[in-house]
């Protein structure tokens, strides 16, 4: 939540009204996204605006879901509040004729902020380029894609195909270890809050790396414990993360992982995304992917979303 000046306190938690004609967005007509001043949560479009000559502003339709209203104890008025926060924002009033839609929003100014459709997207380029990506294969796909779902400052994951020959891949080709693709997951992560290394850590706890081409009963080049490295830096801590677990001993066997420089990604068939959310009573995923991801979320506890 925002702090707020005591003015802007006495509007939006006492319900009071600013004069007037003094609002900052009475008159105002730039294109973007009206906000509410308390919590941010989008409340209006510039595109709902328009001049009521009221000493308000005002808008004659809302963002779905944004707005909640209550009639006022006197049963004259309905009130507006933000439905996110509970912020008052003003009233509304049907039946003026003013516009099309018949309806106007009359807003107090310091219940809102605003935010121009070109800082919008900007903002959105900035945390798109701030994640990064991550790319393994630890045997069936839908195995680990449940696991790296559930960490903080993993912003998506999704299940394809990596590291083959042919210019295209499908599952049944890639099932067929004819292709040279591995079945992988491409992780975008926010490294402010996950680093590559503890991703590092979780992909070789969930798997054995120490089986060539093989992940228990799954068997092939396309199921091969494999690190697809996106830079330099990546290739470094793998290599290094590697040297750390063959020092401690923690595999009785040699680790077979492969790093490699990735270098495409083919994002496989719609429907192995969220492949174990959606299909959880299946036998398959009942006796090999429930065991191993609940085993995960023990282990990696600390690191889980908070739902």
């Amino acid at each position: 939540m925002n702090e707020l000046t005591e003015f802007e306190k006495y509007v939006i938690e006492q319900k009071g009204t600013e004069r007037p004609f003094s609002g900052e967005y009475v008159n105002h007509e730039a294109e973007g996204l009206y906000l509410c001043k308390k919590c941010l949560a989008p409340l209006y479009k510039s595109e709902h605006k328009f001049n009521a000559f009221c000493g308000w502003p005002a808008f004659d339709d809302e963002i779905h879901g944004a707005i909640k209203r209550t009639v006022d104890a006197d049963g004259h008025r309905t009130e507006i509040t933000c439905h996110e926060c509970g912020g008052h924002l003003g009233h509304v009033f049907k039946g003026e004729m003013l516009t099309g839609k018949n309806m106007r929003h009359c807003v107090n100014s310091v219940s809102m902020v605003f935010k121009s459709y070109e800082d919008i997207e900007a903002e959105k380029s900035h945390a798109t380029k701030a994640l990064q990506l991550a790319t393994f294969g630890a045997g069936c796909f839908w195995c680990i894609e449940a696991v790296f779902q559930r960490l903080d400052g993993v912003e998506s994951v999704y299940s394809g195909y990596s590291g083959g020959t042919t210019e295209d891949a499908h599952y049944d080709a890639v099932c067929s270890g004819v292709t040279g693709h591995a079945e992988v997951i491409q992780v975008a992560f926010n490294p402010e809050i996950i680093s590559y290394n503890t991703l590092l850590s979780v992909f070789f706890a969930i798997h054995d790396p120490t089986t060539l081409n093989q992940q228990g009963n799954d068997k092939g080049p396309q199921y091969r414990s494999v690190i697809f490295t996106h830079n330099a830096e990546q290739v470094d801590q793998a290599t290094i993360a590697i040297s750390k677990l063959i020092q401690q001993g923690i595999w009785p066997k040699p680790i077979v992982t492969e790093v490699s420089m990735y270098e495409t990604f083919y994002h496989a068939e719609n429907f192995h995304d969220d492949y174990f959310a959606k299909n959880a009573e299946q036998p398959y995923c009942q006796l090999l992917i429930k065991p191993k991801f609940e085993q995960a979320m023990r282990q990696f506890e600390a690191l889980l979303k908070k739902d």
